[in-house]
C-alpha cells in the first residue's frame, strides 16, 4: 500500500477512535446497540489488511514464491473493501451535510 493510502487508513482509523470513544457504545435513549466508532474502526482494519495481504501477494509473485492468480485475488479483495470504505464515508459525509442543513 502507498505512503498516502497507509496515511489515509490511519486518519480514519483516528476517526473511528474518536467517534467510538464519544459514543460509549450507548445510543441516545440508552439503547444499547453496535457502536458505530467500532463499526467504522473494523471497516478500516479490514481495509488495512486486505492491503496489507495484496502487498505481501505482489512480493511473494514478484519474487517468484507466488502465483498470479493469488495476486489478482488479493488485489481485487483489497479493491473491494476500498471501495465499501469509500462508500460508507461518502453516507456519513451526506448525512453531516444533512444534519447541517437542519434549522436550529
Amino acid at each position: 500500500m502507498s505512503d498516502l493510502g497507509l496515511s489515509a487508513v490511519k486518519a480514519y482509523g483516528g476517526v473511528a477512535q474518536t467517534i467510538g470513544g464519544m459514543a460509549g457504545g450507548k445510543a441516545a435513549g440508552g439503547v444499547t446497540g453496535p457502536d458505530f466508532g467500532a463499526l467504522l474502526n473494523s471497516a478500516v482494519g479490514s481495509l488495512s489488511k486486505a492491503g496489507s495481504t495484496a502487498e505481501t501477494a505482489v512480493t511473494n509473485a514478484a519474487m517468484g514464491k507466488g502465483d498470479l492468480v493469488d495476486v489478482v485475488t488479493a488485489v481485487s479483495a483489497a479493491e473491494a473493501t476500498m471501495e465499501t470504505v469509500i462508500a460508507v464515508r461518502d453516507e456519513v459525509i451526506k448525512a453531516y451535510q444533512e444534519i447541517m442543513r437542519m434549522p436550529i
